[in-house]
């Protein structure tokens, strides 16, 4: 829709004309006899139609005209009058005293607020001539005030006029008459409910007949208005948000444009590149916006913050933790952080591990990322989360199916591969105290990981980092993971693995080779029950490959994208499995008696290793199948311990 313009006046425009870099004078058969005076400029004009017009006028000409005839009793010298505090400065004067004379003067969205205060200062109402100036220019705004883009440019304008547009409730009109339409149904209206594609998709295009098509016109949707309103001055934005909440805007439209009008005037949004709900208008483009000082930038982001619906999840997670990681560079205030803190610890599933690591600004940190902060979100997360589990379920067959988590423990899950994650980036700070890896990764709950081959990742890279950790540091951190739930790959990594701590390396082993003895027992009733040709589900062994390499079952562990771990079953043939599985328990089990031979020679008491040996099960046995490969030609490939790479 073309914007408003209305023509007032029959003279021509020519009559009034700029003389030099400060004078107006108007074009007329008689002299000057009026001098009115507003900052640097002059207007050389005519007693007559200003005081039959203006009020103000005709009041301050007749007190000048007074005061020059006392003082040079009564000559034709002009009278100076000064206005330096007419509302829209000289142009609205220049417009008002076109209107006085009659001269043709186009009205607009755009000079239409200021000649209305102009006129209310001037007194050019209906007392001074019918269809005087504020009439017309009332009239008009009304007209305006009826589409969109020239609502805008209105609200604009009152910028330069203020406090009289407040004092005319111009502002108020112009902010109810846009928040009217931002609620409105896009598809009922003319307003500028119908768009038409951006600049390049209008190009155009012509087909080989010269026939040539122009862009087709696009159904908006809600979020049509965003752009425009992401130009207003914060005061103004604010008090557009609220009349559009009170007119029912949903919560996800209001969170929508605030979160615009943060990534059109933060810096910080734009520089990391938030784009989180999937749109291009991530930083505005195609505007340019004046670059904010911290301070006004750490006012806008406070008072956005607090403008957010209460809602969960009426704004992404990504773009609140974009906040607060610009609040943190901003140093906004406590309030703030914890509001953020508090939105985004509730949402803690829908996070992306880049969006978690939040640089530490203080000058007194000695992390390199704000742990204290993430901790604080997850604490928040797990209170308010509920789950249907109690206890973690116990894996003590290799080929258990473990089943996919359920709806409600699907978020806690989702987070937990986010911690051990989180917990493998940050575990590379030499600063980073072990009771705040401690704690943090207590934090969540044994049944929310399905295996614990993250937390092994975790806590191998921590040890890695800080290898002046004790003995009894070092097995108080492994306390942390589930021997029992990590799988065979980390199982093979965490035998060979010098950082652990030796009792560690045993349970390991051990539970390997009870779940390998489980899978055996299981299979031999299946061969025995099962048709020619059957196979045994929910199992997984490993494979000898030809260049005599260990290679394990491909369905040894999955993990879809949600991170839970998919069933852990392969078919085995009977072709392939007793030999294997034969040399792959002698090898277990001679890697046990070494060791056992090794603590021997540390001098450890005889008492407590026969105890602890003695409940792994591994004592006599182990020594008796020593003694039986002694006699018996070693399996081949039973001597080639290969390290398995977990990552680390």
């Amino acid at each position: 829709m073309a914007a408003a313009t209305k023509v007032i006046g029959s003279e021509p425009s020519e009559c009034f004309q700029f003389q030099d870099p400060n004078t107006w004078i108007c074009n007329t058969e008689l002299e000057s006899d009026v001098v009115v005076e507003i900052g640097e400029i002059s207007f050389h004009l005519h007693k007559s139609p200003l005081i039959s017009r203006s009020g103000t006028l005709q009041k301050l000409i007749n007190e000048a005209t007074g005061d020059d005839d006392d003082e040079d009793g009564g000559g034709s010298k002009p009278c100076m009058v000064r206005l330096d505090d007419v509302p829209g400065g000289p142009d609205a004067f220049r417009l008002a005293a076109m209107f006085c004379y009659d001269v043709r003067t186009e009205l607009n969205a755009g000079n239409v607020v200021p000649l209305r205060c102009a006129a209310e200062h001037l007194a050019m109402t209906e007392d001074y001539g019918e269809g005087n100036l504020v009439e017309q220019a009332e009239a008009f705004l009304s007209q305006v005030l009826g589409t969109w883009n020239d609502a805008v440019c209105a609200l604009h304008a009152c910028d330069a006029v203020l406090p009289d547009a407040e004092d005319l409730l111009i502002v108020p009109r112009c902010i109810d008459s846009l928040a009217s339409k931002a609620c409105a149904d896009p598809t009922l209206f003319g307003w500028p409910m119908l768009e038409y594609y951006a600049a390049k998709s209008l190009e155009e295009t012509v087909v080989w007949n010269g026939i040539s098509t122009t862009g087709k016109p696009r159904s908006l949707g809600a979020d049509w208005w965003y752009k425009q309103a992401s130009s207003f001055r914060l005061p103004v934005y604010k008090r557009l948000i609220s009349a559009v909440r009170s007119k029912g805007m949903s919560p996800e439209n209001v969170a929508g444009s605030l979160m615009h009008y943060a990534r059109r005037h933060l810096s910080g949004l734009r520089r990391h590149g938030d784009n989180s709900d999937g749109s291009s208008r991530g930083g505005a483009p195609g505007t340019t916006t004046a670059v904010l000082s911290d301070g006004d930038q750490r006012a806008l982001l406070e008072e956005v913050v607090a403008l957010l619906p209460a809602e969960k999840g009426v704004a992404p997670t990504r773009f609140l933790l974009g906040l607060l990681r610009t609040a943190t560079v901003l140093h906004a205030s406590a309030a703030c952080r914890d509001a953020l803190e508090r939105r985004a610890g509730n949402q803690l599933e829908e996070a992306m591990l880049e969006d978690l690591l939040i640089p530490n600004t203080g000058y007194s940190s000695e992390t390199l990322y704000d742990v204290d902060s993430a901790q604080r979100m997850l604490e928040q997360f797990m209170m308010t989360s509920t789950s249907a589990f109690a206890a973690s379920p116990e894996i003590t067959d290799e080929g258990q199916l473990v089943d996919a988590p359920s709806a409600e423990l699907m978020p806690v899950s989702t987070v937990a591969k986010l911690v051990d994650g989180y917990l493998a980036e940050v575990g590379t700070d030499t600063n980073l105290k072990l009771s705040k890896f401690q704690t943090i990764a207590a934090l969540v709950p044994d049944y929310a990981r399905a295996i614990d081959d993250g937390l092994y990742r975790a806590i191998d890279i921590y040890l890695k980092a800080h290898p002046w950790l004790t003995d009894s540091e070092r097995e108080q951190l492994c306390r942390l993971m589930n021997c029992q739930k990590l799988s065979l790959e980390a199982c093979t990594h965490a035998a060979q693995n010098e950082r652990l701590p030796l009792r560690v390396v045993v349970q390991v082993l051990f539970f390997e080779q009870l779940r390998l003895r489980t899978t055996v027992a299981g299979w031999f009733f299946v061969s025995d029950n099962a048709d020619q040709g059957s196979s045994s589900d929910n199992c997984v062994l490993p494979r000898r490959t030809d260049d005599d390499d260990v290679e394990f079952a491909a369905g040894s562990e999955t993990t879809d994208e949600d991170g839970s771990a998919a069933g852990r079953h392969v078919e085995l043939s009977p072709a392939m499995s007793v030999e294997e599985v034969r040399q792959r328990v002698s090898e277990l089990e001679e890697e046990c008696s070494s060791m056992r031979q090794e603590i021997h020679k540390l001098g450890k008491p005889k008492s407590a290793l026969s105890r602890l040996f003695g409940k792994l099960g591994l004592s006599e046995r182990s020594s008796s199948r020593e003694r039986r490969q002694q006699q018996q030609e070693p399996l081949p490939g039973a001597s080639d311990k290969r390290r398995m790479s977990f990552g680390c």
